[in-house]
């Protein structure tokens, strides 16, 4: 004799059933986007590691050599810049990618220009400075690369159906990926008539 299941069971075990869905991918959902926060904490951790040791480095380069100030003065804005948007509670992310790729570029500069200074290159403070900053950019890169990672699975996790349904509902919304700024593809010019001045 078979046991009759009551029509009341088989809907309360789909509705227990769609529960522990939901709340397993809220729950996986609140998890990708608090690696990433934490993923872009360390990005920020990198990048005022180097934004402290920005000054010491502009003050070796300008007590070594008569150095061309725009480039000096393009480093120091471009860390003030960022340092600005990383204490504003309002900035966006897209706006810390922006100053995080001025920050870059305007340093780049500044380490392909100082190259041109052989005496420079060859005091003690610099070179250590150098190593501290090299290793600072291997950080910010790793750093990056990481949050790129989180970055993909999160938003894949968002746009994928069924679980879309829960993000749209809650707000989840996608994060912008870290990429080169344009124009990073070319090496920085360097005009050596500027710096014989």
């Amino acid at each position: 004799m078979a046991v009759k299941i009551k029509p009341l069971y088989w809907v309360l075990g789909v509705i227990a059933v769609l529960v522990l869905w939901f709340g397993g991918t809220y729950n996986s959902l609140v998890g990708l986007q608090t690696k990433t926060d934490s993923a872009l904490a360390q990005i920020e951790v990198q990048y005022q590691r180097r934004a402290d040791l920005v000054p010491q480095l502009v003050a070796t380069v300008q007590g070594a050599a008569n150095f061309e100030k725009g480039t000096l003065t393009a480093v120091t804005e471009a860390r003030t810049q960022w340092l600005n948007v990383n204490e504003n509670p309002g900035s966006t992310l897209e706006q810390k990618i922006s100053a995080s790729n001025n920050f870059d570029s305007a340093l780049s500069r500044l380490l392909v220009t100082v190259e041109a200074y052989p005496n420079l290159t060859a005091t003690e403070n610099f070179r250590t400075l150098q190593d501290q900053l090299e290793g600072t950019e291997n950080r910010v890169a790793v750093a990056r690369k990481d949050f790129n990672d989180v970055v993909t699975s999160y938003n894949t996790k968002i746009r994928r159906f069924p679980s879309n349904l829960v993000a749209g509902m809650f707000g989840f919304e996608k994060y912008p990926f870290f990429e080169a700024a344009e124009g990073s593809d070319k090496a920085p010019e360097v005009k050596f008539d500027d710096l014989a001045k």
